[in-house]
């Protein structure tokens, strides 16, 4: 079946609709039906074969192509939320609630208003809610968001001195763990490895499938190796530049840097069996 994809912000997430047998084209405004209502989206890249298997529900096609109609009312809503975001911190902090107001959006046709907040618990926001219903006579939805959401709206420099992929080109977040950082031997600071977000930095898992793969094919620390100078014991390892920093066993206080090459090894069948519950486990 043809699809294309659709987008609703500049870098946000990517989402499948049927074309409906329309001619569109990249960057083109789209009228799409959404479980928030009706929507003005964008068509991202060009028209593609979609197979069903790779469906998880069945897929919508587009309503039509926007009009200039619809583009002025989209254009005008959002005109609109600045001033909407502004009102509710108003209000938020007249109840004395203790969010942060990221975003405000109305669908197309302002049947419905959404308003994306931050906060560290949970909150009862049933009066804030009541307020800006007689406010802007409309269904009003408030959603809490994480904070990697957050700092993707503020944005800012990230520790590399560029600013933050999430407002560059970052369009879905992935699970970046612990272990990602210990396999690229990056130091376990929070400090070195959070990002403005106070979560750990996205790009810890750009190349971890690398790593991950280089290390089916080198020694683990505490790892006893086989070396021209006799047996010894790996501090550490740097699989990247393919050395190893070992201490020989036969000998007191005797250290010494090794290119993988010039050493054997082991792999033990329970290790790989580990990384390969590991990587399921992700």
């Amino acid at each position: 079946m043809k699809a294309i994809r659709v987008k609703f912000k500049p870098l946000g997430k990517r989402y499948f609709f049927g074309t409906a047998g329309e001619s569109l084209r990249d960057g083109m405004s789209v009228i799409v039906n959404t479980i928030r209502g009706i929507e003005l989206g964008f068509c991202t890249g060009e028209i593609f074969d979609l197979d069903e298997k790779d469906l998880s529900s069945e897929l919508k096609d587009i309503v039509r192509i926007a009009t200039k109609t619809d583009i002025e009312t989209y254009e005008k809503n959002k005109a609109d939320e600045p001033q909407i975001i502004k009102q509710t911190k108003v209000i938020a902090k007249e109840l004395d609630l203790p969010i942060k107001v990221l975003e405000a959006e109305y669908t197309l046709d302002r049947t419905k208003l959404i308003i994306y907040f931050e906060s560290e618990n949970r909150i009862d926001f049933r009066e804030l809610v009541k307020r800006l219903a007689d406010l802007y006579h409309t269904r009003i939805e408030l959603r809490q968001v994480g904070s990697r959401d957050g700092a993707k709206v503020f944005g800012g420099i990230g520790p590399c001195g560029l600013i933050v992929c999430c407002r560059t080109f970052i369009t879905e977040f992935e699970n970046v763990s612990v272990k990602m950082a210990k396999n690229q031997n990056l130091s376990l600071n929070p400090v070195k490895i959070s990002g403005n977000c106070g979560k750990l930095l996205c790009c810890i898992n750009y190349e971890n499938d690398l790593y991950k793969e280089l290390r089916k094919y080198a020694p683990d620390v505490g790892d006893i190796v086989k070396t021209a100078d006799g047996p010894a014991k790996v501090l550490s390892c740097d699989v990247l530049n393919r050395n190893c920093k070992v201490k020989y066993i036969e000998e007191d206080n005797k250290f010494g840097f090794l290119k993988l090459d010039d050493i054997e090894f082991v792999r033990a069948m329970d290790k790989r069996k580990g990384e390969e519950d590991d990587a399921d486990s992700e």
